[in-house]
């Protein structure tokens, strides 16, 4: 079965090759810029550069001395020329669509063949790689065909061993380690052409990745040494193929170059790591990806993208994206985002998005994003640690830094907020916190704490009425808003649910009130307010306690045909802000 399954791997392989292409890009080390500056630090000049040629640059921050003034005057000279007059041959530059990427280079390798043989539809070459400086040579360091996407690491001897299946006049092969400036050199039959005789045309060719991801967490794990190395060294070069398998990210159609290809449609029986995929692609476990999914992308347990997905994309288990997200994202535990998601995320457990979510997030836990615009629903916690601009909806708690939207929960916590709060306790640091102590003529003695905004606030209360002989307990909640005249006066309009305990707990006793209220603000904390009352009571069939009140309603009350009563009341007391 094994034996079965490299041979479908390798035939496989050879379509793909044929099929291979790479990807373009803008040439933009050969454009002509021209500049005159004097004692001005490096980074500007770079900057100056770019904005000369369209183009930016990226670098590493600790490449050279940020604080170096350097003089320049150049008139129409090629970029590349001008950046080996800033770097003295130091720097290795490689281009990518609108990106020129600086990287430390300043050791040059040359290959050197030992043993070549072409014959019986087979090519073969061996040889070694050296440092051209010291003489010595370089280990783990990777020779690889481009266009035949064959790879292999040199031992620690400096010693490779390439062999390629078909017909060929010639190979180039190329030679690339850290910190060192690639070389390249072309086979063809018996004619060896030095490496100073061949420009490379694909030299500049090559994809961007920001992610370090072949070199830490899961994929440390799931990666071989050789992987890894083989990643870190050509980390640029970038091709296209329509299809490509996998059993595991060891075992693939394209060998050690997987993860320098994207394709069309990938197939991983147990699990694959390749460069990305405009299309389709389907793993039995994982999916690992360099670059970015766009289309659809499917795993049985996780999935783990080094940039950003365009599509859809599902797991059993586990989301990871670097980057972005535009699309659907759904796994049955958790998804995350590094950066920012437009669509829509689903997941079992939980959702996090490093930056900016425009959509909705669906958790059956936990959800948490920088700024949201659009619905956080989560079973026990949304978290907006920037600004929500929309809904969030939760069984427990929901929190957000600025709140310019809408929140229902059992707690809704908020640094400012603008918008509305439904919940128990609604808290944010412009918000009310305040303490009301009053009386009307149901209960002589009630607290209730006030929380939310002017648009919209929440009543807790409870309350005692003190007698020896018309005991009462009172508890609820309530809604209401404030209608604000000016600094001094205000109507607050409230309605409440009351539970009225009277000894007897065997059936309830509700009161129902609307209630409005004229607020006179005494002193910068103190509020003093009264105002009319509607209640509607429904009382219980259960028989007071002793010592408890007997009739909750008023003498003047209306009795309805159902039994319940309903009356006009008063509130009279104090409020105090915290």
């Amino acid at each position: 079965m094994k034996t079965r399954l490299i041979i479908l791997l390798l035939f496989i392989s050879g379509y793909c090759a044929a099929q291979v292409t790479t990807v373009d890009y803008r040439r933009n080390l050969s454009k002509g810029v021209s500049l005159n500056v004097k004692q001005e630090k490096v980074g500007n000049v770079l900057q100056m550069i770019g904005k000369a040629g369209g183009f930016y640059f990226s670098y590493n921050g600790v490449l050279f001395r940020q604080d170096s003034l350097i003089n320049l005057n150049v008139k129409n000279v090629p970029v590349r020329e001008v950046l080996d007059q800033l770097f003295d041959g130091k720097v290795d530059y490689k281009e990518n669509a609108e990106y020129i990427i600086l990287r430390y280079a300043v050791n040059h390798l040359t290959i050197e063949a030992e043993h070549i043989a072409n014959g019986d539809n087979e090519y073969a070459i061996s040889g070694y790689v050296i440092d051209t400086r010291t003489g010595n040579k370089v280990k783990q360091a990777s020779v690889y065909e481009k266009k035949l996407l064959q790879a292999a690491l040199t031992d620690n001897n400096g010693y490779f061993t390439l062999r390629f299946r078909g017909e060929h006049s010639g190979v180039i092969l190329t030679a690339s380690k850290e910190t060192y400036r690639d070389t390249a050199l072309v086979f063809l039959a018996d004619i060896n052409i030095k490496p100073e005789k061949y420009e490379d045309p694909d030299k500049e060719k090559g994809a961007f990745f920001t992610n370090t991801f072949g070199g830490r967490g899961i994929w440390r794990f799931l990666l071989s040494s050789k992987q890894r190395i083989q990643n870190l060294n050509i980390p640029d070069f970038l091709a296209q193929t329509p299809f490509q398998a996998s059993f595991t990210p060891g075992l693939s159609s394209h060998g050690s170059m997987s993860s320098s290809v994207v394709n069309k449609a990938s197939l991983n029986i147990l699990g694959g790591y390749t460069a990305g995929t405009n299309g389709f692609e389907i793993a039995g476990a994982f999916n690992l990806t360099k670059g970015d999914i766009k289309k659809i992308q499917v795993a049985g347990l996780f999935n783990v993208v080094g940039g950003s997905v365009r599509g859809t994309q599902f797991s059993g288990a586990y989301n990871d994206v670097n980057m972005n997200v535009d699309g659907l994202q759904v796994a049955g535990l958790l998804n995350r985002v590094e950066s920012k998601v437009r669509g829509l995320q689903l997941a079992g457990v939980g959702n996090i998005a490093g930056k900016d979510v425009k959509g909705a997030q669906v958790a059956g836990l936990i959800n948490v994003s920088k700024n949201t615009t659009g619905v956080q629903l989560a079973g026990v916690l949304n978290k907006t640690s920037g600004r929500l601009k929309g809904m969030q909806l939760t069984g427990l708690v929901n929190h957000a830094k600025n709140m310019d939207g809408f929140q229902l929960g059992v707690v809704n916590l908020a640094d400012s907020s603008s918008g509305i709060s439904i919940g128990l306790i609604n808290l944010s640091n412009n918000g009310y916190r305040k303490i009301t102590v009053y009386s009307n003529e149901v209960i002589n003695t009630n607290i209730a704490f006030k929380t939310g905004n002017a648009k919209l606030y929440t009543l807790l209360i409870t309350g005692k009425n003190f007698s020896d002989t018309a005991r009462a307990f009172t508890f609820g909640l309530g809604l209401g808003h404030d209608f604000v005249l000016n600094k001094h006066f205000a109507i607050s309009a409230e309605g409440t649910i009351q539970s009225i305990y009277l000894g007897n707990i065997e059936e309830a006793n509700n009161l129902y009130r609307l209630q409005a209220n004229l607020q006179f603000n005494a002193l910068s904390r103190l509020t003093i307010f009264a105002g009319p009352a509607y209640s509607y009571y429904v009382k219980g069939e259960a028989i007071s306690g002793e010592k408890y009140q007997k009739e909750v309603a008023p003498a003047w009350s209306h009795h309805f045909r159902n039994g319940t009563q309903g009356w006009l009341g008063w509130n009279f007391g104090v409020m105090v802000a915290l």
